[in-house]
């Protein structure tokens, strides 16, 4: 199901290739070496899976970035599509085919045809953290590879960052002030060269299951975001 490269040292494609491909971690990032031995740990396990930085997934042309905390286990790391297979992935697809932002039918598989259009989801943490949770220092590690898309997506004027961890990152990307930008759902940021960052709570199980995040609640970030969506 999975393609991958040829030759040792090449970008490896996921089952899509990257919209935007020069930004990409290698399929083998040395960088963070808990990711690195948990990767390890992964393939060893589940020979059979991605088990490798998750790329961007979405239009190049996006006028809307979303900004992910990092690869499920069962989800992004097994199919290596961001968001997919895993229970988050569920209510993001459903709103963003909601809100005209993808085509297609989300069957929680990389070869579904499922497509955003106006939209691309790039993770903050491109590797799967243990318990779901990367250091600080993982996260500032991999900013580069959030600053590389941000730089890259010429057209993308609206960020909505799922999470704390998403917003703090995203924040440092897109030059505003962590100490003058608080965390909060539906929270907005202005931002330098008009760019606006929105803030979500995360779509993640947990969140749905204790009420914190409902399915309004993350639909009303997303039409806030249309609302903002240059003319």
């Amino acid at each position: 199901m999975l393609r991958q490269a040829q030759h040792e040292g090449e970008y490896f494609d996921g089952p899509a290739p990257s919209p935007l491909p020069h930004t990409e971690p290698p399929h083998d990032c040395p960088l963070c070496p808990r990711l690195v031995a948990f990767r390890e740990e992964c393939r060893r396990g589940h020979p059979d899976w991605w088990n490798a930085p998750v790329p961007a997934f979405g239009d190049p042309q996006a006028w809307l970035a979303i900004v992910g905390l990092a690869p499920g286990k069962h989800g992004a790391n097994r199919t290596g599509r961001a968001f997919t297979g895993d229970y988050a992935g569920e209510l993001l697809y459903a709103t963003l085919a909601k809100f005209g932002l993808a085509t297609g039918e989300y069957r929680a598989s990389p070869d579904d045809g499922f497509r955003l259009n106006g939209a691309i989801i790039v993770n903050g943490v491109r590797c799967l953290p243990p318990e779901n949770k990367p250091t600080p220092a993982e996260v500032r590690t991999c900013r580069p590879f959030l600053e590389g898309p941000v730089q890259a997506l010429a057209h993308a004027r609206v960020f909505v960052a799922l999470g704390q961890i998403a917003h703090d990152t995203a924040t440092r990307v897109l030059g505003l002030k962590p100490s003058q930008t608080k965390f909060g759902h539906l929270a907005e940021h202005s931002a330098p060269g008009g760019r606006v960052l929105l803030d979500s709570y995360h779509c993640s199980r947990y969140n749905q299951n204790t009420g914190k995040l409902t399915a309004p609640m993350f639909e009303a970030v997303f039409a806030r975001a249309l609302e903002l969506r240059p003319a």
